[in-house]
């Protein structure tokens, strides 16, 4: 995910702006649950609103996605490394 963060500026990536936040994990409501805390330490504006999920065809899997309001690269970096720091996180995007 760095190198795509590092990519975003040199392809005309203004910041501020809203971004989408991915990760993925085990389908229970403690991985959404930590995946949003996680975020909101870095964006406290982010609502219920702002929050997608996403269960695997099988059932086994949940994506989470969160639009969070970016305001810079460093800040998406935060972000992205303190989400990778939680356990059942299998991949971010």
């Amino acid at each position: 995910m760095m190198q795509n963060l590092d990519e975003l500026e040199g392809k005309g990536f203004e910041f501020p702006t809203e971004y989408p936040v991915k990760a993925m994990g085990p389908n229970h409501d403690d991985f959404e649950l930590d995946v949003v805390e996680t975020i909101k330490q870095h964006a406290p504006e982010v609502s219920r609103n702002s929050v997608n999920t996403k269960t695997s065809s099988t059932g086994k899997y949940r994506s989470v996605t969160v639009l969070v309001y970016a305001q810079s690269k460093d800040h998406l970096i935060a972000i992205y490394k303190d989400i990778r720091a939680i356990k059942d996180v299998m991949w971010t995007l």
